[in-house]
């Protein structure tokens, strides 16, 4: 069984605002994943665009495009849809982010690991 691991504080992340970074491992690179805040929920995904591998976010934290329905890769325009990470448009069309099984609990996100997203190596 997998253990769950901190992020942050759920007070942290707020309707469609900024996003909060985590480090990870994907085949032993390290890089980035980030969990915002959207439909109410916790959405948490690795933070690789599926047309190109770059990061997503515009600034640190900074995924959502500017009307807060879409989040958008800043170097590729492409969009994805925050509750499941499919390409609403952009050049990844039919693609989608990878998602990252995320846990609200005593005012708290955690995030779980799986056979792609491994924790960050020390």
């Amino acid at each position: 069984m997998n253990q769950d691991i901190y992020i942050c504080e759920a007070a942290s992340l707020e309707e469609g605002g900024k996003g909060i970074r985590f480090p990870v491992t994907v085949n032993e690179e390290d890089c980035t994943a980030f969990v915002v805040r959207y439909g109410q929920q916790p959405r948490a995904y690795l933070n690789r665009c599926a047309h190109l591998p770059m990061e997503l976010d515009w600034t640190e934290g900074e995924f959502f495009e500017s009307s807060g329905l879409y989040l958008m890769c800043a170097t590729h325009g492409a969009l994805y849809e925050p509750d499941t990470g499919n390409c609403a448009g952009g050049p990844c069309r039919g693609g989608r982010l990878h998602t990252i099984r995320v846990i609200e609990r005593e005012s708290q996100i955690f995030w779980e690991p799986d056979e792609y997203v491994r924790p960050a190596r020390a």
